[in-house]
């Protein structure tokens, strides 16, 4: 990974004295924090937002859903080449001119959506927005592991690096969970569209904001001076592929559980606190997944990964079978314990197994794996729940936890082979 002096590498250089050790908080920067935090929540709102906003104004759940999976299939194809672009030339421009297209879009789409014009436009500007969409939290992640691995000596790196995951996943919980919140309170406050016009204002100033910070030089373009980067085949190996699939499965359960919960709660006539209780699963899920710095390196992070998303497929398998808010917002508690420490796990392996140069691009893949999941099982799970009920829809957070738990299987497959390999 090739860096540029900074003021920010002078105080790396001093953090190494005795009388002043490594602080992640110092080195970042204190405002970095909070600007990547609000940066990432247009990230979770357009999803969502988008779907509520097709449907309300075009009065279709079919053409809503298709519009949100348009918007995933976007960041699905071009998510990753927006990493691979930002290894090469750098996360500032990048996130610049993505972060405006992409506020420039959603004004569009806020316009189209009462406008009369045809459907086909809606899906067309939905594909754009997920293509632009800024990969805040991967490239944020890149960030951290490029000032850990330059400020920290080699004995401390795995254990800050995985604190630093497990801050960034228990970031992820908090936008994701509240997120489809905050677009529910502006859509019934306001204006169907008010969410989508608020992701455009965040997307613009804070972005922005992020990309011009001073981390965004911790990871620069690759010259002629910087190490090669790694040949792209080596982004297929499984140890790359298993977090991404693990990241997909996560993004399905989201996407299935929120809507399969607001048509549970519609049925009992308040779908408008379908969020309230959504946010119960973040509850568990964000204090665990902080908490993960704190397990014994025995602990491995494949038994992790199986440990929690066994946690995961538990508490999902109850879903189906409760008929009360309270039975399954204790469901939803229990979820949330194995959400948080799965994700930390699937992107601190990621981090660990990242390609020489392709830190950024890694973390996209499952940054974009995430938002995928979440558009098709969005998609797919309102069809089911307005043909066959709650019931049915229900059944697919299920599935999701079963992709999940496969991946770690797989993961730890691969961990295996290649401590063979290594022998």
């Amino acid at each position: 990974m090739h860096t540029v002096t900074s003021p920010a590498d002078t105080r790396a250089s001093e953090a190494g004295t005795p009388g002043r050790p490594p602080s992640l908080i110092r080195e970042a920067g204190y405002a970095y924090f909070p600007i990547a935090l609000i940066a990432r929540l247009p990230f979770a709102m357009m999803v969502v937002g988008i779907l509520t906003l097709v449907v309300s104004a075009r009065g279709s759940l079919a053409l809503g859903g298709a519009t949100s999976a348009m918007t995933g299939l976007g960041t699905a194809l071009v998510g990753p080449l927006l990493g691979a672009a930002a290894d090469r030339f750098g996360q500032r421009r990048v996130l610049l001119i993505a972060g405006s297209a992409n506020s420039l879009l959603l004004v569009a789409m806020a316009w189209l959506a009462f406008a009369p014009v045809a459907d086909a436009a809606l899906l067309g500007v939905a594909f754009l927005i997920g293509a632009s969409m800024p990969q805040v939290a991967p490239l944020s992640r890149s960030r951290l592991v490029g000032i850990i691995g330059r400020a920290y000596p080699a004995a401390r790196r795995t254990k800050v690096v995985n604190g630093a995951m497990a801050y960034e996943s228990a970031a992820d919980e908090i936008v994701f969970v509240f997120g489809p919140v905050i677009v529910g309170l502006l859509a019934t406050t306001m204006n169907p569209a008010a969410p989508v016009i608020g992701a455009a204002v965040l997307a613009l100033v804070f972005v922005s904001a992020f990309a011009l910070h001073p981390t965004a030089r911790t990871v620069v373009a690759h010259g002629d001076a910087g190490p090669a980067q790694a040949p792209a085949r080596e982004l297929f190996r499984s140890r790359v592929l298993a977090p991404a699939a693990g990241a997909l499965g996560m993004g399905l359960f989201f996407g299935s559980m929120l809507t399969s919960l607001t048509a549970f709660m519609a049925e009992r006539g308040v779908p408008e606190q379908a969020g309230l209780v959504y946010g119960a699963m973040g509850i568990g899920s964000a204090a665990l997944a902080l908490g993960v710095a704190l397990f014994p390196a025995r602990f491995t992070l494949p038994a992790r990964w199986l440990t929690f998303a066994g946690v995961l497929v538990a508490g999902t398998v109850v879903l189906p079978f409760v008929d009360s808010v309270a039975a399954i917002a204790a469901a939803l508690l229990i979820i949330g314990v194995g959400i948080g420490p799965t994700l930390v796990t699937q992107y601190s392996l990621a981090a660990a197994f990242s390609p020489q140069g392709r830190s950024a691009t890694v973390m996209t893949m499952l940054g974009s794996a995430l938002v995928v999941g979440q558009s098709a099982a969005s998609a797919l799970t309102g069809l089911v729940a307005e043909a066959s009920g709650a019931g049915a829809a229900l059944m697919a957070p299920l599935v999701a936890a079963a992709v999940v738990l496969a991946a770690g299987v797989w993961n730890l497959l691969a961990a295996r082979r290649l401590t063979r390999a290594q022998r």
